[in-house]
């Protein structure tokens, strides 16, 4: 079985991230990733300093913008406007969820479509759909940069996806047609989930639930994606019983080092490459 490693995949990109950021430096042009941290929400926080610190370890400056649990929305409104408007900035990171008071939907279809580098507004999702260029959602090119770097296509294959997320799932769906595959979307409702699933020639689970997918849901020799990330007691799991899987699966992403591996990264790159990422 092939492992499909997410570090050597974000060590990839880190080196295309890294050149570019030289090049800026050579133009005396130095880009900026602003983090928009909304509430008390821990898991959030803790991804924003995660982002800080890589974007810093590559020479990306970064800066984390903290709004108050009872911030308003003309506020935080003004603030992303504010950032659209500056040339420095070249990203705008949200982070979710915002405070209930909030309306999500609004806030997030402030930031510029240039800008929106988790490829969350409406302008970019349809931009995607109807396959013109713009920012894609980092967690999809993860899976995409991944089967990229192992040179797997997905033309005339069976995909299946396992999540209708719209960060995700949705999006991955549209990235696979794209690259010309027969894919099928599976999600909590889905008939027989096993027997769609052991059709996959990639089967990919973004669906949350560790040990979802178990060995006898896996067609011998098919590329298997995990992109769920959940904790079990203390530790950091995926969807896939990975001992198991492995035994029949031609090839494998590891929970942790693959796929969360690499969002970061295609964060990163969507900052200084500033987008046009369709597939």
């Amino acid at each position: 079985m092939l492992l499909l490693d997410g570090k050597a995949v974000a060590a990839f990109h880190r080196e295309r991230v890294e050149s570019r950021i030289f090049d800026f430096q050579e133009q005396h042009i130095r880009p900026e990733l602003a983090i928009v941290l909304a509430g008390q929400d821990k898991p959030s926080a803790m991804y924003a300093s995660s982002m800080q610190r890589v974007s810093r370890s590559v020479g990306l400056s970064a800066e984390i913008y903290r709004l108050s649990e009872s911030v308003s929305e003309r506020d935080i409104i003004s603030m992303l406007e504010h950032f659209n408007e500056q040339k420095y900035i070249f990203g705008i990171l949200m982070m979710m969820p915002l405070p209930h008071h909030l309306n999500a939907t609004r806030i997030i279809n402030c930031i510029s479509p240039d800008k929106d580098v988790d490829g969350l507004t409406d302008t970019n999702i349809a931009r995607l759909f109807s396959g013109r260029s713009g920012f894609v959602p980092c967690t999809p090119r993860a899976v995409m940069a991944i089967l990229d770097y192992y040179h797997i296509s997905l033309t005339g294959k069976d995909v299946v996806i396992i999540g209708r997320s719209n960060v995700v799932g949705k999006p991955l769906a549209q990235l696979c047609l794209n690259r010309n595959a027969t894919v099928t979307h599976c999600h909590t409702r889905t008939h027989d989930l096993k027997a769609a699933a052991r059709r996959a020639d990639v089967l990919i689970s973004a669906a949350g639930a560790p040990g979802l997918i178990t060995a006898d849901m896996v067609k011998p020799g098919a590329v298997v994606i995990d992109v769920g990330i959940n904790r079990v007691d203390g530790k950091t799991v995926g969807d896939v019983d990975f001992a198991g899987v492995s035994q029949v699966a031609g090839a494998l992403t590891p929970v942790p080092g693959g796929v969360g591996a690499v969002t970061t990264m295609m964060v990163l790159e969507n900052v200084v490459c500033r987008g046009a990422w369709t597939d």
